[in-house]
């Protein structure tokens, strides 16, 4: 009887644990939703916290240097979200790069960040000899003009 109790005990200590892990690890995370899916939620979508992903559209980018804002349109190649971001956009941000944002869609149908992120690729080339590692990213900046 005793190493019945003992079994059972240990098998609803590990159900509980289970649960608290993968039951509470959906709510925690977020996956972002592109352009045509945040616009298909509609209302519902309405200041709640996203994130949105998809490419800078190209020619798009305006610069508020008055208020340190960035002001960009978001696309996923169907449909485009217009996005405002007071916060310092990364060194490699640029037109028709991949991003992530998160923040929430206002009632007037713009997206305001709170928090930019350049999505890049995973590869990782360290710098030939006699390379300055702090200015590589100008250097995929510049190869990425001339593409």
């Amino acid at each position: 009887m005793n190493r019945i109790g003992l079994i059972v005990s240990i098998a609803v200590v590990l159900g509980a644990l289970g649960f608290l892990i993968f039951g509470q690890l959906e709510k925690n995370l977020v996956y972002f939703l592109t352009p045509s899916e945040l616009l298909a939620k509609g209302e519902a979508a309405v200041d709640q916290p996203l994130r949105l992903g998809g490419e800078v559209k190209k020619d798009s980018v305006v610069w508020d240097a008055g208020r340190r804002a960035v002001h960009f349109l978001l696309t996923d190649g169907q449909k485009d979200v217009f996005v405002s971001s007071e916060t310092t956009p990364p060194q490699m941000f640029q037109e028709e790069m991949g991003v992530v944002v998160e923040g929430k869609l206002l009632d007037d149908g713009h997206f305001e960040a709170d928090r930019l992120m350049v999505k890049h690729s995973n590869e990782y080339h360290p710098p030939k000899e006699g390379e300055k590692p702090s200015f590589l990213y100008q250097d995929l900046i510049k190869k990425r003009a001339t593409d």
